[in-house]
């Protein structure tokens, strides 16, 4: 007879090293009587173009670190199918993320409250913002000084003009200039923060991971994608997953934590027979416990971005060609520093798009060159572009598997530009965005508007643009709501735990009730700091002694410095 096969047990298993997973890793391992098992389906993370910040595009484009899924037919968009890319790998999508740090406004957090996520208000919050970052200008009543992710304000702005100008265009437009807007006030135009340290991108593998791998209780485990969560009645028991040995089943002995984000993790519990009947009889899955609202509630961030001419030879069109990437790619390799340690992505704006609002809904990203996705040019000679949506959509999707194999592709539908709220939103933004850009400060450099182009004014032009140009932010979230079990679209209680089943928590982005009011990076790893004392069993931090701010005026001005009106 051959020997019976060992199972291997740990404490914890976590599902993912992505923004949350690395994060969980970390700290539950920091308890030395913990046993701790992170499973990741990619590999590793080593390669120039994932640690270099100019060369985001890359890695995006890679198999090796996307999962690339796309969404099924929007109807909202005449039919056009929506790339959602989904990190692989170590790090996870903070591999291929454009590094943007923005906690999110303060009121976004009092909505999750609202909404039946009791304790995460953002006086909850904001001390696990501050215990994971290490601020490059150090720490104070709103940054951490001392975390272990890296964050700092790119060059500061001084490599280029037209980031300063685009703060002033704001300015004169009526908005505030903020000095951090992930501090007291997000509100207004002001320099941009990323996860970047050294010149090199501060993913959550390097910030939390790799100073860890040598600890005795954390065991990491690539290439092995998760087939479903095992369970005993309804107590989650362990996973099945596939390595290069083949299928393997691995025990925990307290807790399971999916942390594979908004689209995976759905996907895992609807694999392992969590969520709505009619999804898993579609797929033929047995039903373990019935939760309608897996993978329901799904949102996203959508972005079009304005082009224009610019008259003085000053963007980054010139630094596109192969000898400048050679001559920019040598510096940072030499250096790290210089146009090679940079996103680009080095001023921005956070404004409302009409009166009634406590808070902003429309953010800017300013990218002082006019160029695609890919990173190649868009125009001949120079031009630049801002990158803008609004960040608060009515409309919500979903995610479904179509079957028990967990190498399918799931059928994603967000129902993009669905809600009467978000076209309107949409038209106010590019009316509001044109604004800014006419101002004084950008008369020096801005030349013709390449796009949307000034043939776009109309309402119907406005929308039937929209819907043939806006793209994902890459920010989806929502899938595994956050909530009270009387919810019915609730999937996880206040501390991530799923509800009707014990030793299960999801972790990532898809616990949030709602988007925030920015990049959702920085919320993800707050959620697992948060998260991970609760598992520890420890107090929580201190809730923040500051107070939250509403803009001057806000019931009856779009803007402080504006008059009682919004834009037609």
């Amino acid at each position: 007879m051959g020997s019976a096969k060992i199972m291997e047990e740990f404490d914890y298993i976590i599902v993912g090293a992505g923004s949350a997973g690395c994060v969980l890793a970390n700290r539950i391992s920091a308890n030395s009587g913990n046993s701790v098992l992170l499973v990741e389906a990619g590999g590793s993370d080593r390669n120039i173009f994932v640690q270099m910040p100019t060369a985001l595009s890359y890695p995006m484009a890679m198999d090796r670190f996307n999962w690339g899924y796309h969404s099924d037919p929007e109807p909202g968009l005449d039919g056009r199918r929506i790339s959602c890319p989904r990190g692989k790998g170590l790090g996870g999508t903070s591999t291929i993320n454009g590094m943007v740090y923005v906690r999110g406004n303060a009121h976004d957090f009092e909505e999750w409250e609202t909404l039946g996520a009791k304790g995460w208000g953002y006086l909850d919050c904001m001390p696990y913002f501050k215990r994971a970052e290490s601020w490059i200008e150090g720490g104070d009543t709103y940054r951490g000084g001392d975390g272990p992710l890296g964050v700092c304000g790119g060059n500061d702005m001084r490599m280029n003009p037209l980031y300063r100008s685009f703060i002033d265009a704001g300015v004169e437009a009526g908005y505030p200039e903020t000095k951090d807007y992930n501090g007291e006030y997000q509100e207004g135009f002001g320099p941009m923060h990323m996860t970047v340290r050294g010149g090199v991108r501060e993913s959550t593998a390097r910030a939390y991971l790799n100073p860890v791998m040598h600890r005795s209780n954390l065991k990491v485990i690539t290439n092995a994608l998760v087939h479903r969560v095992e369970f005993d009645g309804e107590q989650a028991t362990g996973v099945s997953l596939k390595t290069k040995r083949g299928i393997e089943s691995i025990r925990a002995t307290r807790e399971v934590i999916l942390t594979a984000g908004a689209i995976a993790s759905p996907m895992l519990l609807q694999r392992s027979g969590v969520g709505s009947e009619e999804v898993l009889d579609a797929a033929g899955v047995d039903t373990v416990r019935r939760l309608p609202g897996v993978g329901e509630n799904l949102q996203d961030h959508l972005e079009v971005y304005f082009q224009f001419h610019c008259k003085q030879p000053v963007s980054l069109n010139d630094k596109l060609g192969l000898i400048s990437k050679a001559l920019i790619g040598a510096r940072w390799l030499l250096f790290k520093d210089g146009l090679g340690a940079s996103n680009h992505f080095e001023s921005c704006a956070f404004i409302r798009s009409k009166r009634g609002l406590k808070s902003p809904d429309i953010q800017y990203h300013f990218l002082p060159a006019a160029m695609r996705y890919d990173g190649t040019p868009s125009v001949p000679g120079h031009g630049f572009q801002v990158h803008v949506g609004p960040n608060k959509p009515k409309s919500r999707g979903r995610v479904r598997i179509k079957s028990a194999d967990a190498t399918d592709s799931p059928s994603i539908l967000f129902n993009y530009y669905q809600a009467d709220e978000d076209i309107e939103a949409w038209r106010q933004c590019i009316r509001l965005t044109r604004e800014i850009m006419q101002q004084p400060a950008m008369d020096p450099y801005r030349g013709e508007e390449i796009q949307p182009g000034l043939s776009v004014s109309s309402d119907a032009e406005i929308d039937a643009w929209v819907k043939q140009n806006i793209e994902s932010a890459y920010h989806p979230a929502g899938t595994c709501k956050m909530g009270e079990a009387s919810d019915p679209l609730a999937v996880v209680d206040k501390d991530c735990r799923v509800h009707g089943l014990s030793n299960l928590r999801v972790v990532d982005a898809s616990v949030f009730p709602s988007l925030p009011n920015g990049n959702i990076n920085a919320p993800v790893i707050m959620v697992a700091e948060k998260i991970a004392d609760v598992i520890l069993g420890v107090d929580p931090l201190q809730a923040a002694a500051v107070s939250i701010n509403v803009p001057k005026n806000w019931q009856s001005q779009q803007r402080e410095g504006s008059p009682v009106r919004d834009v037609e």
